[in-house]
């Protein structure tokens, strides 16, 4: 058994999961791929892995049961957070992991190619490449934890929603500023968050056009 399999599971049944074996193992594999690429590829700036846990899976894991249903785009994906990290939980659900960073894709291109995850692909291009827009089409969740700001985040989200997609904005704390610019537009639900070990404000954001 994985030295993080106990805590992986409690923490996860802390956020209301009821994540298979299964799916806590590759979870815990992908981590372990990640601190081993990490090594040589600066995928990350957190190295440990007790530290990885609380930061990358279980914060990832904590917008798991308020995300809506639906294909999936994690723009700015970065090391697979949240969007592999999704795909893991959900093989029901297909998801799209895009990212301009080519070291960053090649880890992605091949933990899915060992794993022969068939719900997730990994795109190298930059979000607004109007030839990824043309290719990839419409999709009904579109999420990052990446984007600083939540007006660049919508304004690059865009060109990938239908009428009904749904943003999911994972925030630090809540910018209100912004979404105030965005009511005419959009209607915004905002979910806190608690992160088991993570002495930090998060908080989910679920923009829909109005």
């Amino acid at each position: 058994m994985h030295p993080f399999f106990q805590e992986l599971k409690q923490d996860s049944q802390k956020l209301g999961l009821d994540l298979s074996e299964e799916a806590l193992n590759l979870l815990l594999k992908y981590q372990d791929a990640l601190v081993l690429w990490n090594k040589a590829y600066n995928l990350t700036a957190i190295r440990d892995p007790k530290e990885m846990l609380v930061k990358h899976l279980l914060d990832s894991l904590s917008i798991l049961k308020d995300l809506p249903p639906g294909r999936l785009l994690d723009i700015g994906t970065g090391g697979g957070m949240p969007g592999l990290i999704i795909a893991l939980c959900q093989p029901e659900r297909k998801c799209v992991l895009l990212d301009s960073n080519g070291k960053k894709i090649r880890f992605l291109k091949q933990f899915i190619a060992d794993l022969k995850l068939k719900n997730v692909i990994a795109v190298q291009t930059r979000v607004e490449n109007e030839d990824s827009i043309n290719d990839l089409g419409q999709f009904d969740v579109i999420t990052s934890r990446a984007f600083a700001s939540l007006t660049d985040f919508i304004n690059a989200s865009k060109p990938y929603m239908h009428h009904d997609s749904i943003i999911a904005s994972m925030k630090g704390l809540i910018p209100h500023e912004e979404v105030e610019a965005f009511k005419t537009e959009f209607s915004c639900d905002i979910i806190a968050l608690k992160v088991p070990r993570l002495d930090e404000q998060r908080h989910l954001l679920l923009l829909k056009r109005i």
